[in-house]
């Protein structure tokens, strides 16, 4: 029996250590799609096999545009929500201000939740 992906992430995501991301994926398209996980290359993965969200179904060659380690479920989904309600234009100017790609879990930085809220 194959145990579905979402509830994988969610057994991840309890365990105290867990690091939850905000990535970017850019479709052929040129649209956006903002995403949280806790294994952003995984995720990816699922996105690019159409099996991750159906907003990106049909839509590939994705590009993993932007991913940064944000802290815990809750302050990702803040950040994502956040995020979702900027302009492309806006977004960009965020993904500029902050670190570029960085989808590896030892990311060797963590900018500090309140830092990466947009204004």
């Amino acid at each position: 029996m194959a145990i579905n992906s979402s509830k994988q992430e969610n057994n991840q995501a309890d365990t105290p250590q867990a690091m939850w991301f905000v990535y970017i994926v850019q479709t052929r398209l040129g649209h956006w799609y903002i995403g949280i996980s806790t294994d952003v290359l995984k995720r990816f993965e699922q996105h690019q096999l159409g099996r991750g969200a159906k907003n990106l179904r049909g839509k590939q060659p994705l590009t993993l545009v932007f991913s940064t380690p944000v802290g815990n479920r809750s302050e990702a989904t803040k950040l994502e929500i956040a995020l979702k309600k900027l302009t492309k234009k806006q977004k960009q100017t965020w993904c500029e201000r902050h670190q570029q790609v960085n989808y590896q879990h030892q990311a060797t930085m963590q900018l500090n939740f309140a830092d990466l809220m947009p204004n």
